[in-house]
């Protein structure tokens, strides 16, 4: 069974002609790293699956300074939700970190499956659901937890992306300067 078709399962049960139909709706396409799927300023008009590789949504404020909004590995939804869901240009850009296969769905295929298949509103109303948790989560350990916590919280969802993406970004998901998030790391490793 195909990834994404495991990941719907996780949540709602589709006939194999739902899932034939669900997959016809999708284009699967593999990225080289460094390849950017959205930039600020467009309108995001896809949600992607990671089959394989890894994603990271990102801002670049003012000072040229980026902000890392998330990482998003194999199993993964990723997207600007703000723009996808108002369709109005979007403040994120989506790159692609490691070599990927994707899986996107376009905003207008989406609402024609939920038509035809209205279960696959309640799938993803519970992305949705569990994505609200999750940033609202993040958000509140970026408030109150000291940053090795939120290091240790980040190597506990992310596990091996330790190894695989740049210092620095994670510095900058977990509200870190990377100069901090060295040092830091050096006296984790100490201990």
């Amino acid at each position: 069974m195909a990834v994404i078709l495991e990941n719907i399962a996780k949540h709602v049960s589709l006939t194999p002609e739902e899932q034939a139909l669900f997959l016809s709706k999708t284009e699967t396409h593999t990225y080289k790293a460094k390849t950017i799927l959205l930039s600020a300023g467009e309108v995001c008009k896809h949600s992607y699956f990671v089959n394989s590789g890894i994603l990271r949504s990102f801002n670049i404020n003012d000072n040229i300074v980026e902000h890392v909004l998330a990482f998003a590995c194999e199993g993964w939804w990723m997207s600007d939700m703000y723009s996808y869901f108002s369709q109005k240009p979007g403040q994120l850009f989506i790159e692609v970190l490691e070599d990927a296969e994707v899986v996107s769905l376009s905003k207008e295929n989406q609402e024609q499956l939920f038509l035809e298949i209205p279960k696959l509103e309640r799938f993803f109303r519970i992305l949705i659901e569990n994505s609200l948790v999750a940033n609202q989560q993040r958000l509140m350990d970026n408030l109150s937890l000291p940053a090795e916590e939120r290091f240790e919280k980040f190597c506990s969802k992310y596990g091996s992306l330790v190894y695989k993406v740049p210092q620095k970004q994670i510095a900058s998901f977990i509200g870190v300067t990377p100069e901090f998030f060295s040092k830091m790391k050096a006296r984790l490793l100490k201990k």
